[in-house]
């Protein structure tokens, strides 16, 4: 059987709603998990009578909560995109990651695309018109949707 080569095709990309609505649910995700591993520690420090960590969830600066939500937002991403390809988002939202030539993408992909998030600005990367952000250009992936997708993919068999 002959296999022809697998492209990608504007059809297939994600739209730009798509996109806004990842962003916005992987936040809100991201914040319940943050808020929920705080409160966690909180209660375990009560349990175990550790005041010190107590006083100091409860005084951190807004430069140590920036730390902490970017940290969990690193393993957020790097963990729900390498081993499902798409986070819980893009579950929402019936989409995935996949590479240039149709395939899920390798740990290095995904983490230049995890690392990649956290250039200053990269948020804005999106408005000049392109199919996707700088940590997709950057890791060269891609976000489809499903079903087109995954029907394209039985008319073009990938080796």
């Amino acid at each position: 059987m002959e296999h022809k080569k697998f492209t990608i095709t504007d059809d297939l990309l994600a739209s730009q709603g798509q996109r806004l609505a990842n962003l916005i649910i992987d936040l809100v995700v991201q914040y319940i998990i943050w808020i929920s591993i705080g409160e966690t520690i909180a209660i375990l420090a009560d349990v175990a009578s550790g005041s010190v960590l107590k006083t100091w969830i409860s005084s951190m600066g807004i430069v140590e909560k920036g730390i902490t939500f970017a940290v969990i937002a690193g393993f957020y991403y790097y963990l729900t995109e390498l081993y499902f390809s798409r986070s819980m988002a893009k579950f929402l939202t019936k989409t995935y990651i996949i590479m240039k030539d149709g395939s899920k993408p390798n740990y290095k992909s995904i983490l230049k695309r995890t690392l990649c998030r956290f250039i200053p600005f990269e948020i804005f990367s999106f408005l000049g018109g392109t199919a996707g952000g700088w940590h997709d250009s950057m890791s060269e992936t891609y976000v489809v949707k499903k079903h087109e997708f995954e029907k394209q993919k039985k008319i073009i068999i990938l080796p």
